[in-house]
């Protein structure tokens, strides 16, 4: 029946949260579906206890469906990953998780947010150009496939 509901109303949308160091196990097993290199248990483990890491997940269910971390130093932060499961992309879910995290961000006294991108990921550069990110560099031949990274800012507040 429910399946049946989500094909006449589309998806739920997915309950965003703030992360917890026990969520390390399911943000590893996405990003490594997300990623040539993904990361293990133990480095999002680290990462999600550090105080400097501020990281917000998207759940249905009891699935994790979406993740982003950033972390934070001198009035800016630098985000270090954000990823949408395989089967849930292209359904409009990072969006709110962007801007969910960017609100936090700039509650917590950040002035701008930066990151990288792979400038053949079109949907990943689109997000942000709509999220008010604009290119101030680039990293020639940054990626194992020999893409460009494009490093992006973002003004808060």
């Amino acid at each position: 029946m429910m399946r049946f509901i989500a094909r006449l109303f589309g998806p739920a949308a997915p309950t965003l949260s703030e992360t917890r160091p026990s969520d390390a196990s399911a943000i590893a097993a996405l990003h490594k579906t997300s990623f040539q290199r993904g990361w293990g248990e133990d480095e999002v483990y680290r990462l999600l206890i550090e105080k400097t890491v501020v990281a917000h997940r998207a759940m249905s269910g009891t699935t994790m469906t979406g993740f982003i971390l950033s972390r934070m130093a001198a009035g800016e932060a630098e985000i270090l990953s954000i990823a949408i499961a395989p089967r849930q992309r292209g359904r409009g879910f990072a969006r709110p998780l962007l801007d969910l995290h960017l609100r936090r961000l700039a509650g917590l006294g950040t002035r701008a947010v930066f990151l990288e991108v792979d400038e053949n990921n079109a949907p990943a550069r689109a997000l942000y150009r709509r999220a008010g990110f604009h290119d101030v560099g680039r990293r020639q031949s940054y990626y194992r496939s020999g893409a460009s990274a494009l490093v992006l800012r973002r003004d808060l507040g």
